[in-house]
């Protein structure tokens, strides 16, 4: 595997960041393989589907991300699932956990948003868990690109569990406004569920156009990150993507 770039803030104050996007099944599995895969992909930034949200969710969220070496930024059970964590890198300007409307005899769905600072750049930051039911997941998506645009920020970075491939609606009306990380510059694995036998590529890293991708996939063979752990760690595998976002000039 090509060496990956390492996190980085130059001395124009532009930032190379990396993100990871894990669903973590509620740290229903092995929560020390999950641990080791995220600190062997050394994230900035790791945008969190299926947190937990019930019962001291608060005190697991903070355990998951100090056995990671990173904080919790935003989300959580407020956020009906999705998770913002981060390193000590990040400065954080401000926090918004968005509820979505309900749908009878379905799950209640949310964004973890926030903005922050890296280096001299502002970025907008969501993570989302879209519904299994298809014209819900394309109203999320919808609602997902109204909320980013109005972020007022240079640049804005999605991780989510989309519960669909490329080829569905909502995966391709976010594609449209947003560039898929892991289509403009593939590196590692693609399908990303389920874990034991991934055949489907649901999980997905998605950046305004001015963030420049430097690489984007399931860190596949990354030192540190073993078969053993991405299987066990949840149901899902992760999207890493390294990214490169401009200062002002």
């Amino acid at each position: 595997m090509d060496q990956l770039p390492k996190s980085r803030t130059e001395p124009d104050g532009s930032a190379v960041i990396r993100v990871l996007s894990y669903n973590i099944r509620s740290l229903r599995d092995d929560e020390e393989a999950l641990a080791r895969v995220i600190r062997a992909c050394e994230p900035d930034l790791v945008l969190v589907q299926e947190a937990p949200r019930f019962f001291r969710w608060r005190k697991h969220a903070a355990r998951l991300a100090a056995k990671c070496d990173l904080v919790v930024l935003g989300g959580g059970a407020t956020a009906a699932g999705p998770l913002l964590l981060c390193s000590l890198r990040v400065f954080v300007e401000r926090t918004e956990d968005v509820l979505l409307p309900r749908s009878p005899g379905l799950h209640r769905r949310g964004f973890a948003t926030a903005v922050i600072r890296v280096g001299g750049v502002r970025v907008g930051l969501a993570s989302v868990h879209l519904s299994l039911q298809p014209e819900e997941r394309r109203d999320h998506a919808e609602r997902l690109l109204e909320r980013l645009a109005g972020l007022d920020v240079p640049y804005a970075i999605v991780g989510g569990d989309l519960n669909e491939g490329p080829d569905g609606p909502a995966y391709g009306r976010l594609a449209a406004e947003l560039q898929d990380c892991r289509a403009v510059a593939p590196w590692g694995g693609g399908a990303t569920f389920p874990a034991a036998a991934p055949d489907r590529r649901i999980d997905a890293v998605f950046a305004t156009k001015g963030v420049q991708v430097l690489a984007c996939g399931v860190p596949e063979g990354l030192p540190g990150v073993s078969s053993g752990d991405l299987r066990a760690a949840t149901d899902h595998l992760p999207v890493l993507a390294v990214l490169r976002l401009a200062a002002a000039p």
